[in-house]
């Protein structure tokens, strides 16, 4: 009996044992899973389009999904919207998903539909100028272009949290400081709430490293970000504009007027690649044609590209430059070489 015992001890060990790793594997697979709808990819933010077509399945759309960044696993998504019973009712149309969001919440949001997200993406392109922010607003009925205009003309009280505005001149508004990025907002976010994001985020890329950078060379902020801003918009490529920065310090240096085309359409609001002659007779302090020296403000919201280019200018030999139709910059290191060039690309 004794060895009869022990014999149905040992069976039953060898049923058991099987029975727990089967138990033991199922939770892990589940705890596997479960980090795969529930875990975003990354904390970026920065949304992208995803664009679903009409007639996509759940199985083509969880391996664009899965092409596009935006999860870990197709099989994983397919199986939650099954799961859920949501497979066959995800919606077409265009989203806006970052990678800071989980395969459930973007499961959810393509259940939905498009325009059930509580929060809206808005992207400000580099080189936009206040009217065009403006325009962008009432074009996505956030705001009406007078409603942005109140808040980034007249100065608040909360202005004052931002350091790097105390260089700006008091007749100024905030031209130049709203940094050009792609932001996620609440579809009821205030203008002054956009706005404040905005400045936010220029006080995050404008490093202590940089700040050092432009006081130690005799700037202030308000200049290099002027200057900065004629160069995001005369030149399109980041590779030419730590060289074009040297020319107009030169020209600053030597006093020759920077001859910026791109100033007098700020001033005229137009937005031909080279001013008309007419255009040219502007008298505006923002006609570098005719008045040496800076303008008296940003032209435009410059990204980091050209803030930095302001900032480590590389140094060359030339003094003139024209950016061709194409985007090329060309340089001389005379203004004859110059003109001969303007009657070549224009």
């Amino acid at each position: 009996m004794v060895i009869d015992f022990i014999g149905r001890k040992k069976k039953k060990r060898r049923i058991w044992k099987p029975l727990v790793m089967v138990a033991v594997l199922g939770l892990a697979g589940y705890g596997y899973y479960h980090y795969l709808i529930t875990t975003p990819i990354s904390n970026e933010s920065e949304a992208q389009s995803f664009v679903v077509e009409q007639g996509w399945g759940s199985t083509r759309i969880s391996h664009e999904l899965k092409d596009a960044g935006l999860i870990r696993s197709a099989l994983a998504f397919q199986m939650f919207v099954w799961r859920d019973g949501i497979d066959s009712k995800l919606k077409d149309g265009e989203y806006f998903f970052d990678r800071s969001q989980s395969l459930m919440e973007i499961a959810r949001f393509l259940f939905a539909g498009a325009g059930s997200t509580k929060e809206l993406t808005l992207r400000f392109i580099e080189g936009w100028n206040n009217a065009q922010i403006a325009q962008y607003l009432e074009d996505q009925g956030v705001a009406t272009q007078a409603e942005f205009f109140e808040v980034v003309q007249k100065k608040a009280s909360w202005w004052d949290a931002y350091d790097f505005l105390q260089t700006k001149p008091s007749d100024r508004d905030l031209e130049g400081y709203l940094f050009p990025d792609t932001y996620r907002v609440f579809r009821d976010a205030s203008v002054t709430g956009i706005v404040r994001k905005m400045l936010d985020e220029f006080d995050a890329k404008l490093t202590p490293q940089l700040r050092n950078d432009i006081e130690r060379q005799g700037f202030t902020v308000h200049e290099v970000l002027t200057l900065a801003s004629i160069i995001e918009k005369e030149v399109p490529h980041p590779d030419d504009r730590k060289k074009v920065a040297d020319i107009f310090y030169k020209r600053l240096d030597a006093g020759i007027a920077l001859q910026a085309d791109s100033t007098v359409n700020y001033a005229t609001g137009n937005s031909t690649p080279r001013a008309s002659a007419a255009d040219l007779e502007i008298d505006s302090a923002y006609n570098t044609y005719k008045h040496r020296g800076l303008p008296p403000g940003p032209i435009a919201n410059p990204g980091l590209s050209a803030i930095e280019a302001a900032v480590y200018p590389e140094a060359n030999p030339y003094y003139y430059f024209l950016t061709t139709p194409d985007g090329d910059v060309i340089y001389n290191v005379d203004f004859d070489g110059h003109v001969e060039d303007k009657n070549k690309y224009y």
